[in-house]
């Protein structure tokens, strides 16, 4: 199964010899399956089984979903709400009382007030609105299958760029190795400078604190470990962008392994070449994480 991006766009229309309809489904990033719908008046009762449709088909992201509903032989879809209207105003003169500099009420602040306007709902037979909806899911579900498509045409674009990234942090790893701080005889000399210093510092220091000291500063010395651990991550990235299913959550924990690696790496680099190889394979686990937020 190819990688799916989290977003995307689609938009299917339909008509019979009552209504026109079209649906929208947009999706967006998130950290898991959260699905908003705007439904017309009187079909309410659709959006249980809209939901269950939608999360056999995605696994992750942010989707909104609205379905517009025209029906044959009306002038114009929605209505004003008198009865809530006079309500609204009925409070005005209150409301004047309390806050006297308050400006007058304009219009499109009426209309804007909730439940002021409505979409109209034709009256139909209990019969015929069951059939109508379910033609409406059969619409949805060609919805869902666009978004899909436009989910999986990003995905494989991700991949490309995820890919590209990878091999650069592989490239940086390699820069990193070749540098004067992973060479023995660098590392001798460094630490041959840090003892003397710290004997300068605690003359008095004995032979057995002076081999610990020694052999902690060996271990900050030494980068090969972290170099090893950012090729297995690497390796373990590849394996990911090929694998089936949703793949998101693993990529985004990895990236959080690659950070923590390089991290160390800057820290322990006592090397002008290997902080700024360093520094750059942060900046490109970082362009990495951005697009792994992407993935579903």
């Amino acid at each position: 199964m190819p990688i799916h991006s989290m977003t995307g766009y689609a938009r299917t229309e339909g008509s019979d010899d009552q209504c026109s309809w079209v649906w929208e489904v947009r999706g967006v990033n998130g950290k898991g399956l959260d699905v908003r719908c705007r439904l017309p008046g009187g079909f309410d009762s659709m959006e249980p089984e809209v939901r269950e449709r939608v999360k056999k088909r995605l696994g992750r992201g942010n989707i909104s979903l609205s379905l517009n509903l025209d029906w044959q032989g009306q002038d114009s879809p929605y209505v004003i709400n008198k009865e809530v209207l006079d309500g609204y105003l009925a409070l005005l003169p209150e409301l004047a009382g309390r806050v006297p500099d308050t400006r007058p009420a304009s219009l499109n602040g009426l209309l804007a007030l909730k439940g002021v306007i409505e979409q109209r709902d034709e009256s139909i037979s209990e019969d015929a609105r069951e059939d109508l909806q379910v033609v409406l899911l059969e619409s949805l579900e060609q919805a869902l299958d666009a978004l899909l498509v436009m989910r999986t045409d990003e995905g494989a674009r991700l991949a490309d760029v995820l890919g590209q990234q990878i091999g650069t942090i592989e490239e940086l790893c390699a820069a990193a190795s070749k540098t004067a701080a992973t060479r023995p005889e660098a590392i001798r000399q460094r630490l041959k400078q840090q003892v003397e210093a710290l004997l300068e510092d605690v003359p008095t220091l004995s032979a057995e604190r002076l081999e610990q000291e020694a052999a902690l500063l060996m271990t900050k010395a030494d980068i090969n470990e972290e170099l090893d651990r950012l090729s297995a991550h690497v390796g373990a990235a590849r394996v990911l962008l090929n694998e089936d299913g949703a793949i998101g959550r693993k990529l985004d924990f990895l990236c959080q392994e690659f950070n923590r690696e390089a991290n160390t790496l800057c820290s322990k680099s006592g090397d002008v070449e290997l902080t700024r190889i360093g520094l750059d394979m942060k900046a490109m686990i970082e362009q990495f994480r951005e697009q792994v937020q992407n993935i579903e």
